[in-house]
């Protein structure tokens, strides 16, 4: 498998030196903001990760080759690339085999990264259980129930349908922790109506917890939601009639599979006239500052 991985300067020598290293998907980049926000954004929250003493791993497939830690150039390889794609996991011998350039989701950057040996992941949201009663599930859930990496997000997706989310995250064994919140957070808004099961208030908890999660050889990953702050967020009852009349118009347009989140997001963002995009990003950046702050934690203690 290593044969098709190759890795940064930057990561190669945080590795080789034990030092924490901070995981960062890279769909985002290709299909989450548009341009130029997603190559300002993936650069900031890299540097949030070094002033923390940790090294950002973003992680894509690029020519033949699972990235692991991005340069400057290959970021904007994959910004200008025309042709990139969007990876999830069952994708990857697909996309490597072609030798296409491809974002990685948040399912096959936990694949990536477990693979890699990194052990913590900061994204956005994740993704779940669609709304309607077609069952489109993301694989985000299933890589996660398999994948024993501590994933950093603002609760899942807005757009999804977060009590079926819930409901499948318990089957699948996923830990879900609240960062100082007892509600699942919804993404654009810092809470839901969905209590969660564990709550821990400060760091030192929860590196306590995520070191009994991985001394118990458990499977799963463990996701830990991170509320975005109170100013930064647009409240639900602002933000979810935009959503219904997003899914309608998907519905009308039948869009599927793939294209449905990008087609939400964006659909999103021009209705809120750019307010949801600057929340989107914000989120971002707090999740990559906890996720930072955790992986430096866990590094001091090895």
């Amino acid at each position: 498998m290593q044969q098709f991985f190759e890795y940064s300067t930057e990561v190669r020598e945080a590795m080789q030196a034990k030092k924490p290293v901070l995981a960062l998907e890279s769909t985002l980049i290709t299909h989450g903001l548009p341009f130029p926000q997603n190559i300002e954004t993936a650069m900031v929250v890299e540097q949030i990760a070094r002033d923390h003493d940790v090294t950002p791993a973003t992680i894509a497939i690029m020519q033949g080759k699972v990235k692991i830690g991005l340069s400057s150039s290959e970021l904007e390889t994959l910004v200008y690339d025309s042709q990139r794609v969007k990876a999830s996991q069952r994708d990857i011998p697909y996309v490597l085999s072609m030798g296409l350039n491809a974002g990685t989701t948040v399912a096959s950057t936990l694949f990536c990264a477990h693979h890699a040996g990194i052990k913590i992941f900061a994204t956005g949201g994740i993704g779940g259980v669609h709304r309607g009663d077609d069952q489109d599930i993301s694989a985000d859930l299933i890589e996660l129930s398999r994948t024993p990496l501590a994933l950093v997000c603002a609760g899942a997706k807005a757009i999804l349908d977060l009590s079926k989310t819930m409901e499948l995250m318990e089957t699948l064994s996923i830990p879900v922790v609240g960062y100082r919140t007892e509600y699942l957070p919804a993404f654009y808004s810092s809470t839901s109506p969905y209590s969660l099961p564990i709550k821990v208030d400060d760091l030192a908890a929860l590196v306590k917890l995520l070191q009994a999660h991985w001394q118990l050889n458990l499977s799963a990953g463990m996701l830990i939601a991170n509320p975005i702050p109170v100013e930064d967020e647009i409240p639900a009852e602002i933000i979810e009639p935009v959503i219904s009349a997003a899914l309608k118009k998907a519905e009308q347009q039948h869009i599927r599979g793939k294209a449905i989140t990008p087609f939400l997001l964006n659909e999103v963002r021009l209705a809120t006239q750019g307010q949801s995009l600057q929340t989107n990003i914000q989120l971002i950046k707090n999740n990559v500052k906890l996720g930072a702050e955790l992986a430096k934690a866990l590094g001091n203690l090895n």
